[in-house]
């Protein structure tokens, strides 16, 4: 049977318009990444030119995780009551802003402040675009279009390290600052083109009289806090690698800082490829049946890390450890996918209360590296098996869980 010309048009512009809208939301996550990623070897050189301690600029980074961490507690009430597009682009113009004012901060402290904003401008982009996913889709497409966005999101860890490795030796540092203000511009003109007011006046929250009990709410319902627990847990493993790479690969295996680039864009890689499977699993098997397999890969891939972690050979640590790295995209998405349907009318709450437990357990597994330094290899891989095992754990949980719960209704 000959299909209908104008009925194959529209579909083909529907699915032109949903890869638009998935590539745009995808680049606006990459904020994180990009403004992580790229300075990472160029510390040295940012402390000599503020005349300071590498500790000093190290303190940028936590910052930047701390800004993440608060910035996802003041979109969500704000989403619910405004509407999704104008935040967003206020978000996107803020980050925009920040990098170019660190351009010209006369001392480390205004650099680090600034740092801070540019975090609660770039985190707008993750949390409204979990929100307008909910919006528009349900569970099972939310995770496939979660799964394709990280597929985008996991180009930054890819091309950051080395765009920033030859962007400083180029040019110093502050060509990468030039390189993030010109990204939030991109980022600015595809939100405007490509991005819909997903959440029509009609349907916003009126009256927000009691955030602390919303949130209590959705902290205390456990279809909404073990997926994002684990989920949490799963992408801490991400963090912990990005805090302590610079370390291991260039201090220990005396990796030069373009060498540093191409490694770390070997476990980005094994992140795209993990989503694109992810993606294509979706449409044969549920996100809970996926995750009961990812969490236990993921825990014994920390425990051989583990085991390796006095090896003098960098290939056998890297084994190991591109599989923990690679398993995070696939947690990531499905566990948030199962939260963001759990939050009812709440998906803005949601969203924030996502990123923030996401990027405060970053932060504090990150900082925690940092205390347990001991001139080894021993904390990362310490601290990796710690989350992977939590994140196993706590899958367990949800999925037992959630088979009790099916059973009780069924009977």
């Amino acid at each position: 049977m000959r299909q209908n010309p104008a009925l194959a048009s529209q579909a083909g512009r529907n699915k032109n318009k949903h890869t638009g809208l998935t590539i745009t939301l995808g680049a606006l996550t990459a904020f994180g990444p990009f403004a992580t990623d790229m300075y990472l070897s160029s510390f040295q050189a940012i402390a000599d030119d503020f005349q300071t301690q590498i500790a000093q600029v190290q303190l940028s980074l936590s910052t930047f995780f701390i800004g993440m961490a608060i910035g996802q507690l003041i979109y969500g009430p704000l989403i619910d009551k405004f509407g999704r597009k104008k935040p967003l682009i206020f978000g996107v113009l803020l980050f925009t802003l920040c990098s170019i004012l660190a351009l010209v901060a006369p001392d480390i402290h205004l650099f680090n402040g600034l740092r801070f904003f540019q975090a609660v401008g770039g985190c707008a982009g993750m949390i409204i675009s979990r929100a307008i996913i909910k919006d528009l889709f349900d569970e099972q497409s939310a995770a496939q279009v979660l799964s394709v966005m990280m597929i985008v999101q996991s180009l930054g860890p890819i091309l950051a390290p080395i765009l920033g490795g030859y962007l400083f030796t180029l040019c110093g540092w502050q060509s990468i600052f030039i390189f993030m203000a010109g990204f939030g511009v991109l980022c600015l003109y595809l939100t405007q083109r490509q991005v819909p007011e997903s959440l029509p006046p009609e349907k916003r929250v009126k009256n927000q009289t009691s955030l602390l009990k919303a949130f209590s709410t959705l902290l205390i319902q456990p279809s909404f806090i073990f997926p994002t627990l684990a989920g949490s847990f799963s992408i801490a493993t991400m963090f912990i690698f990005i805090s302590s790479s610079p370390f291991v690969f260039m201090k220990l295996f005396h990796v030069s800082q373009q060498w540093y680039g191409w490694l770390f864009a070997v476990n980005a890689i094994g992140m795209v490829l993990a989503s694109q499977i992810n993606n294509r699993l979706l449409k044969l098997y549920t996100v809970r049946t996926l995750i009961k397999y990812a969490a236990p890969i993921g825990f014994i891939a920390g425990l051989a890390l583990f085991a390796l972690r006095g090896t003098e050979h960098l290939v056998l640590l890297m084994i190991p450890l591109f599989i923990c790295v690679s398993v995070v995209p696939v947690m990531g998405a499905n566990t948030t996918a199962m939260a963001m349907e759990s939050s009812g009318k709440q998906a803005g709450l949601a969203s924030s209360l996502i990123g923030f437990l996401q990027f405060a357990l970053a932060g504090g597994v990150s900082a925690l590296v940092g205390l347990l330094h001991d001139g080894t290899t021993d904390p990362m891989c310490g601290m990796i098996l710690a989350v992977t095992a939590l994140c196993s754990l706590l899958t367990f949980t949800e999925l037992s869980r959630y088979r009790r719960q099916t059973q009780a209704q069924q009977n």
